[in-house]
């Protein structure tokens, strides 16, 4: 999910330019693209991990990181990200965003060694952190108050839609192994993609400077902000492999020192007048603070759970990439047809749409631990295509009105700041979700695992997620009652 500045205003259509005005259709498909390519990132991992571990003798922590490493970068840049599109222009950020992008793809597809592919998916996550803030307000800049609607009308279908072919895409593109590539494909895919956003961006996205009066960059938070997550991650992912020593320990519990310093520098650069990454009064409400909460818990669970599925059915049922990522499809379809049925009903139900949503999960999840445990490593993608397609109902009705829901009762001068922490902290929390859950699934098994390991270890993993489902419909009680409302036009 993106981040939306709320308080972006629209140019009216006779302020642009004729080639952009005449252009923006594409303008809008570059975006899309950018957007799409993050899409791809976030999930490719969970289809291609089996096999990045053979080629690159990877170990099971350092397939963590491949896939949380992306997450985290974003996170930590995305605070910084949407400013400098306010300093230098969203145009040129996205452009800047897009060529690095591409250029770190490329270097996921050629590295030679896990650290290697790691290094290569920090650079991914840094720049996709530039790239994806500026996607809503060049939409606004693209289009007059009478077609916005249209415009904003093609994102969810085309995001949808790249959500359900994304883990297939990968999974063909494993199984094709086209010129000896395997996995690399996927991260090489990125190159026509990008190609095409750069291109179209360049020619038909307004030239418009960036907007922001007070031009000093905080280059002391992100930094900070980055330090404090990290070593919170670090020892969740490392953790197992190294037996638990009391460093450990020692680091989680000096991330909290860390974080808590990036609270006090934000809070000293607000009394000196210089602009915050983030505005701290919004963490005051009861209601946002616990959507933060909300957030965390909610993307730690179903990003853990993905990734442990995908392992569970590469690793411990040998299904190819293509038959793992069709297994897995009915859950994105099912996210599909949820996010739908919660457009349609989110003005109506307010917040008891999640509440809807997180028992649909609940009962998913708790219906695919029934048949693991009832058909154990014969499971088939015919058993598991109704409990995924259930819990993946419940999870897209949770996806559209989140952070509108979240962001109900915060002022119209938080709201960019308000909407950057939750992007952030959505980012950290996937992070999360893939330490702790895979590292639940790890641990199940031996250095030589048996098919009944296998089984075990998504069983426990099941059973966390439907704990954290359950702790999110607490929290849900928390979150304001109605949804932000959007600006008319």
């Amino acid at each position: 999910m993106e981040t939306t500045t709320l308080s972006t205003v629209q140019a009216p259509s006779d302020a642009l330019p004729t080639l952009v005005r005449r252009g923006r259709w594409i303008g809008l498909f570059a975006v899309l693209a950018a957007m799409i390519m993050n899409i791809l990132d976030g999930t490719v991992v969970n289809v291609a991990a089996p096999a990045i571990q053979q080629d690159l003798g990877a170990s099971n922590a350092q397939i963590q990181w491949t896939a949380a490493i992306y997450t985290l970068a974003l996170a930590v840049g995305v605070l910084t990200g949407g400013r400098l599109g306010d300093l230098f222009g969203r145009r040129s950020m996205l452009l800047v965003g897009t060529a690095g992008f591409v250029t770190a793809s490329l270097l996921c597809a050629a590295a030679w060694s896990p650290e290697a592919l790691i290094a290569a998916r920090v650079a991914q996550g840094l720049f996709g952190a530039v790239m994806i803030p500026q996607s809503f307000g060049l939409i606004r800049d693209l289009f007059p108050p009478e077609e916005i609607g249209k415009a904003f009308g093609a994102l969810g279908p085309v995001i949808g839609f790249s959500t359900i072919l994304g883990p297939v895409v990968a999974g063909t593109l494993v199984d094709a192994d086209l010129f000896g590539t395997s996995w690399r494909m996927v991260f090489a895919i990125n190159l026509p993609l990008g190609l095409f956003a750069f291109v179209a961006g360049y020619r038909f996205l307004p030239r418009n400077p960036g907007t922001a009066t007070d031009r000093r960059l905080d280059l002391v938070g992100a930094p900070l902000a980055g330090a404090g997550m990290l070593m919170l991650l670090y020892p969740l992912v490392q953790g197992r492999d190294l037996g638990w020593p009391a460093w450990v320990f020692g680091m989680i519990a000096a991330s909290v020192v860390v974080l808590a310093g990036f609270v006090a520098q934000q809070r000293s650069r607000t009394r000196r007048g210089l602009p915050p990454l983030v505005e701290l009064s919004v963490l005051a409400r009861r209601s946002y603070a616990s959507g933060v909460l909300f957030v965390i818990v909610f993307f730690g669970g179903i990003v853990g759970f993905s990734l442990s599925m995908g392992l569970f059915l590469q690793l411990g049922l040998a299904q190819s990439p293509l038959t793992a990522s069709l297994t897995m499809a009915a859950w994105a379809v099912g996210a599909f047809v949820g996010s739908a049925v919660a457009a349609m009903t989110m003005a109506k139900l307010g917040r008891r749409i999640l509440h809807i949503g997180l028992s649909v999960m609940t009962a998913g999840l708790g219906y695919t631990y029934l048949v693991m445990q009832a058909e154990g490593f014969h499971v088939g993608a015919g058993d598991l295509a109704l409990p995924l397609l259930t819990y993946g109902i419940g999870m897209g009705m949770i996806f559209v009105p989140l952070f509108d829901i979240i962001m109900g009762e915060v002022e119209d001068h938080e709201v960019g700041s308000a909407s950057g922490l939750l992007e952030s902290l959505q980012q950290l929390g996937a992070s999360l979700g893939v330490a702790a859950l895979g590292t639940v699934f790890f641990s199940a098994l031996d250095p030589f695992p048996t098919p009944e390991q296998f089984v075990d270890a998504i069983g426990t993993v099941n059973l966390i997620a439907i704990g954290l489902a359950v702790l999110g419909i607490a929290i849900g009680f928390l979150l304001p009652r109605q949804a932000r409302p959007q600006p008319i036009g």
